[in-house]
């Protein structure tokens, strides 16, 4: 999946947190959500870079909970960023972890419905 197909994606299930996400579409919105940060911060200033936050808010928490699903992970494991330092090195660890192969509880493999469309 490149930027822009990920991008899509998040946008068009907003706040679907049923199904599978693919790392690539999972790391690629997250730098959009950066980019889109550090230039809405640059050019409205922390306003704006506030409200790009916020409107991005749920996106990246349902992308979150779909790319967890896609190691066969509860979306609710997102809440490991609560604890200090140890939960978002873990939450990372979870993130960058390879997704299952073939069908999980969550659904099928997002990279064999890509191949497929």
């Amino acid at each position: 999946m490149n930027f822009v197909d990920a991008v899509k994606t998040c946008f068009n299930k907003y706040a679907c947190f049923e199904g599978r996400a693919c790392r690539s579409e999972y790391w690629y919105f997250y730098l959009f959500n950066l980019l889109l940060g550090i230039v809405c911060g640059a050019l409205l200033g922390k306003i704006g870079s506030s409200i790009v936050s916020l409107a991005l808010f749920i996106p990246s928490l349902a992308v979150g909970a779909r790319r967890l699903h896609d190691i066969g992970k509860s979306g609710w494991f997102q809440l490991l960023c609560l604890i200090p330092l140890i939960g978002w090195i873990w939450l990372i660890i979870l993130f960058c972890k390879k997704g299952d192969e073939g069908a999980n509880q969550y659904g099928e493999n997002p990279l064999n419905q890509q191949v497929a469309e």
